[in-house]
């Protein structure tokens, strides 16, 4: 039967791919299959590519993490290829902090001067408000605070 379907014209014998008619084409079944994989593959791929530097400075505990997060999104959508550029950039660069130093110059500044810092609400949030005795045991008016000498601790070298 396989003889009569082949046109008399066709050479005897056909290669594997070209099927006779009626009967399902296994080569393009599995070249769908292998389509879609490319393309799901290519897509995750690319998404991956593009959320590098997102990754990398997320690893790294930069502080431009969210900048860095916001390039690679608008370069995602807009196709300019640059701001994937300046992210990756950023991703590497150690941007210096500079508000710890001035912080603890400023708390040095107040201990040498003898003025209690003010510490912040956020450590002291849990606990309760307490006042001093002295305050209670007046009848509510309250003496102003004197400035407090802070106890003197020795700060540690740095090389």
């Amino acid at each position: 039967m396989a003889d009569a379907a082949i046109h008399p014209l066709a050479v005897e014998h056909l290669p594997m791919f070209i099927t006779p008619p009626g009967e399902t084409d296994v080569l393009m079944v599995v070249m769908v299959f292998v389509l879609a994989f490319s393309v799901f593959a290519f897509g995750v791929l690319f998404l991956r590519l593009h959320s590098l530097p997102e990754h990398i400075a997320h690893r790294s505990h930069k502080v431009q993490m969210e900048i860095v997060s916001v390039l690679c999104l608008i370069s995602l959508f807009t196709h300019m290829h640059i701001f994937w550029i300046i992210g990756l950039l950023l991703a590497f660069i150690d941007i210096p902090d500079f508000g710890t130093p001035r912080k603890r110059i400023a708390g040095a500044a107040e201990k040498i001067a003898g003025v209690e810092t003010a510490e912040p609400e956020t450590a002291h949030a849990a606990e309760p408000a307490v006042e001093p005795r002295a305050a209670k045991e007046t009848d509510g008016a309250a003496a102003p605070k004197k400035p407090t000498a802070a106890a003197a601790k020795k700060e540690p070298s740095h090389a």
